[in-house]
């Protein structure tokens, strides 16, 4: 899962936004809809105002951890789910909520809007509501006179020896995402020999996007000693300096993909109403405040996005990407080889 510290750090964003909560009473005559999400899920209150005043539907949200975490209740609570929908198991662990049958079969008249180009199972359990890439991001102006890098391949280049920060697979999203593009990139074959040449490169691991980001990175508020970090294709649109350019560029060659999807849990008490609001995911509405609020790109086609977001932050046309099930089969694995090889 993109963990969405760039909604609270970079853009004073409450990840509270809901206007209902899971302790709020709901009103007199409405119906309640428990929506489980990811720690990061955040919607303008308004955008919920207008649904509730729509639908007669008041939603409530549970944060339930990252996509990993949200992922192992959901399995363990099937049959007896503590809400009605989910939001926020991504491609990297959607294999096994399907394989466990944490959620029902529903076609959203919504999905044909774009979300189906994201469709990973076929009895259309899950929606893709959105989708966000992880990429290498350069501090421009560092490398005014180096030439920037452009690809894997030239992060372990000695001209750029001791200038990347990356995450701890085993401890960040955007870390096990980068992991997950390098295998992609080199195969099961070559993507260790690849880390060697990192790691001879002189690579930094540290364990979160936030401490990348804000102190080891040179382009960001921390000013810190490395041009290169690990974090999102988004990031340059908050990184616009007063002439009105980027001072930042996401290397849109060492992008990895993940995509965030919802639907109705198997056992959910207000299924009907459920289904309502996995349509509202998708709607136009949601999908518009998409960006702003979690810094992710809509699933939804035609969605405009933020001004900045069109000159700092295009969507990579070819981002990495693994087989959900490919990943769930190996992802312990590779983490435990990266770590024996990285800090062992």
């Amino acid at each position: 899962m993109l963990r969405r510290v760039l909604t609270a750090a970079l853009a004073g964003i409450a990840l509270t936004a809901c206007s209902v909560t899971v302790d709020d009473p709901a009103p007199p005559g409405e119906r309640v809809v428990t929506v489980l999400t990811h720690d990061s899920f955040a919607v303008s209150p308004e955008v919920l105002d207008a649904f509730r005043a729509k639908s007669g539907i008041t939603v409530k949200t549970l944060a339930s951890g990252d996509a990993g975490e949200l992922t192992n209740k959901l399995v363990l609570t099937k049959g007896n789910p503590l809400g009605d929908v989910a939001f926020g198991v991504d491609s990297t662990f959607a294999s096994r909520a399907l394989k466990e049958d944490v959620f029902a079969e529903y076609a959203s008249p919504e999905a044909d809007r774009g979300a189906q180009r994201y469709r990973i199972d076929p009895p259309n359990r899950l929606h893709a509501v959105d989708v966000g890439d992880v990429c290498v991001n350069v501090d421009v102006a560092a490398f005014k006179d180096k030439g920037e890098p452009r690809s894997y391949a030239d992060l372990a280049d000695p001209k750029y020896k001791d200038l990347l920060v990356v995450e701890d697979p085993a401890t960040s999203s955007p870390g096990l995402a980068f992991l997950l593009g390098t295998v992609a990139e080199f195969g099961e074959s070559g993507w260790q020999d690849y880390w060697s040449r990192l790691k001879a490169n002189g690579v930094k691991v540290v364990s979160g996007w936030e401490e990348a980001y804000t102190q080891d990175f040179s382009g960001s508020s921390g000013r810190g000693p490395r041009p290169a970090v690990v974090s999102y294709a988004s990031s340059p649109s908050a990184e616009i300096g007063e002439d009105g350019n980027p001072r930042t560029r996401a290397l849109l060659d060492t992008c990895y993909r993940q995509v965030e999807y919802a639907g109705v849990l198997n056992g959910a008490k207000n299924p009907d109403d459920a289904r309502a609001v996995v349509d509202f995911l998708l709607s136009a509405e949601f999908q518009a405040d998409v960006p702003g609020q979690m810094y992710v790109y809509p699933s939804r086609e035609g969605v405009a996005l933020p001004e900045a977001w069109a000159k700092a932050a295009p969507l990579p046309a070819q981002a990495r990407a693994l087989p959900a099930d490919r990943v769930d089969a190996n992802r312990e694995q590779w983490v435990q080889q990266w770590r024996s090889l990285v800090q062992g």
